[in-house]
């Protein structure tokens, strides 16, 4: 089977296919392939990051392949050891399993639901009895696993290496096995853990899985991969408002990127990229672009429109947005409602520190006023409250 026998699908905007010719044999066989991807539930939203490879299985859905979309629920309660210079934190399986439930919905946002199969590794891996871990864990030895590029930092720094983190590639490689999968696609910080796979399949009496990879999204910040818990991540559940705004502040010279891996080849797009490198068009222009797209693609056509209209009234324009909550808050003393509390009762922090640290780093506003007393007292009457620069709330404080 030659070369051209692999359709573009496999190739386009992947970085590494282990192995091409496998690859190509299996194709030729005629039948679908079983195309696995997994995501731990270690936070309730997919962000933007996730859409890259969802887009990819997407293309390949297209094709008339099975989409293997698997909830690493087992895995999640370990905790991914991956690009971490110290021990996770591992989740409690209450709280996986509240994850878990926004994935399947979230992933049809992308996806044609009713042609996936939606697994959760739990199915087999609380079933698992300890002999056969033991077996599973006898197919590695710590010398590969050290061979890992954070293992290897970590022990060399003398940093710790939790033995339980040795497992999760294991459990990942043997998610293969359980689940016969032909190819099995990630982000190029799992290709240790893709190819582990193939090794473990192989120790089981299985073909070993084709292995694609795709890259890796930069945050808003413009620097670190997209993470919640870095804070640079874009929710696709996310308020067209907060997606937008959020999209409006990229670097501009993170444009071309994201237009290539979240922009699924658009041809105006692509364009319009091409004319900014040669002086031809506004970043900014291009950077609104990119953010209607997305906002329509999460939410639709018209809450696309309306973000663009809020983002203009606020940023362009510098007027408060058409729609803003009110929120009620009873005095605390004669001087009326401390602003702590009243960021609080908007929903701008989850705590009084928090709070206080928004204030001090320049962020609140009381009307035109920026504010960074924090002990600042909000009067009885009513005022415009605007925490960072795309939340806004009325503050309505009766009199005593």
């Amino acid at each position: 089977m030659t070369k051209a026998s692999v359709p573009g699908a496999f190739r386009e905007r992947v970085v590494d296919l282990v192995a091409e010719p496998e690859l190509a044999a299996r194709l030729a066989k005629g039948k679908p392939l079983r195309v696995k991807y997994g995501c731990d539930p270690s936070a309730p939203d997919l962000h933007l990051g996730h859409t890259v490879p969802l887009d990819k299985l997407r293309e390949l859905q297209e094709l008339g392949h099975t989409i293997i979309f698997l909830i690493g629920d087992f895995t999640a309660m370990i905790g991914d050891p991956t690009g971490r210079n110290k021990t996770r934190t591992p989740l409690s399986r209450e709280a996986v399993k509240k994850n878990a439930e926004t994935y399947s919905e979230q992933v049809s946002a992308v996806l044609d639901s009713s042609k996936i199969e939606l697994r959760f590794n739990s199915e087999w891996m609380d079933a698992m009895p300890p002999s056969e871990f033991i077996r599973l864990a006898s197919h590695q030895t710590v010398a590969r696993m050290l061979e890992r590029d954070d293992f290897k930092k970590r022990f060399q720094s003398e940093t710790a290496i939790a033995i339980h983190e040795f497992l999760y590639p294991l459990v990942q490689a043997y998610d293969s096995v359980a689940l016969r999968a032909d190819v099995e696609l990630g982000g190029t910080d799992q290709f240790f853990n893709l190819l582990l796979g193939r090794e473990i399949q192989r120790a089981y009496g299985q073909e070993p899985q084709i292995v694609m990879t795709v890259p890796l999204l930069e945050g808003t910040d413009g620097s670190e991969k997209m993470s919640k818990s870095l804070g640079n991540a874009i929710g696709i559940h996310e308020p067209p408002n907060e997606i937008y705004g959020k999209t409006m502040s990229i670097p501009d010279s993170l444009l071309p990127r994201w237009i290539e891996l979240l922009g699924r080849a658009e041809w105006e797009l692509t364009q319009r990229v091409t004319a900014m490198a040669a002086g031809e068009e506004n970043p900014r222009d291009v950077k609104a672009a990119l953010a209607a797209r997305l906002v329509e693609r999460y939410h639709g056509a018209p809450a696309a429109r309306e973000a663009e209209a809020h983002f203009d009234r606020v940023f362009r324009q510098h007027r408060a947005p058409e729609e803003i909550p009110t929120v009620e808050v009873a005095s605390s003393g004669p001087e009326g409602v401390r602003l702590v509390d009243a960021l609080l009762a908007a929903g701008f922090a989850n705590s009084r520190s928090e709070a206080r640290r928004l204030i001090g780093q320049g962020g609140v506003r009381v009307g035109e006023a920026r504010v960074s007393d924090l002990e600042a007292s909000l009067p009885a009457g009513e005022h415009l409250l605007q925490a960072g620069k795309r939340r806004f709330a009325r503050v309505r404080v009766p009199s005593r």
